[in-house]
């Protein structure tokens, strides 16, 4: 029986990295897959998924107006799985494609995100999935400056924290870190940017 996924997890804790392994894992067995990526995932070339180890896959790029019911049907009504990168940018309606194309199609769908953004407020996406994934994962990494648990994305720009602004700012390393929730509140000015 086909299930909705959710893995989550704060930046860095490897979601575009195990959407690669998984895919390879079911085309190894001669199963196909269908990958998906946000259309607001402009850091490396639109319709790729590209994990911070260097490996890339092509992938069908989706919106929020996308219906992505149909665009499985189109693509491959029988895939044997869907994976789902940047899976906080999915809108409830999105979400509740994905929800459809397991229930009716019978593919399981694997959606990997971020769970909160750098105000620590849940995307629409990660809402959404929250509410309606069969199965909840975290996908864990540890905090840029300690070492603990990162359960939060602390955004930075010149080498100061961040904490308002627009919710969605694409960005790495150079903009973004893993922390720990006492870090979140109280990073170490001199190390940011560094």
């Amino acid at each position: 029986m086909a299930q909705l996924y959710y893995r989550y997890g704060a930046m860095n804790s490897g979601k575009t990295i195990e959407i690669i392994k998984v895919a390879h894992n079911y085309e190894e067995q001669g199963k196909s897959v269908i990958i998906m990526t946000s259309a607001l995932d402009t850091r490396e070339e639109r319709g790729t998924v590209s994990s911070r180890v260097g490996l890339s896959r092509s992938a069908h790029v989706i919106d929020t107006q996308s219906d992505c019911f149909e665009m499985v049907k189109q693509i491959n009504p029988d895939a044997s799985c869907i994976l789902v990168d940047e899976a906080q940018f999915l809108s409830r309606a999105n979400v509740l494609q994905f929800a459809k194309i397991v229930d009716e199609l019978n593919i399981p769908v694997i959606a990997f995100g971020l769970k909160n953004d750098f105000q620590n407020k849940l995307f629409e996406g990660s809402e959404n999935l929250l509410l309606y994934a069969d199965k909840i994962e975290e996908m864990k990494t540890i905090c840029w400056f300690c070492g603990r648990k990162a359960i939060m994305n602390l955004r930075f720009h010149d080498a100061k924290p961040v904490y308002e602004g627009e919710q969605i700012q694409v960005g790495g390393n150079e903009s973004y870190y893993p922390v720990c929730r006492k870090h979140y509140f109280n990073p170490p000015l001199d190390l940011i940017g560094k």
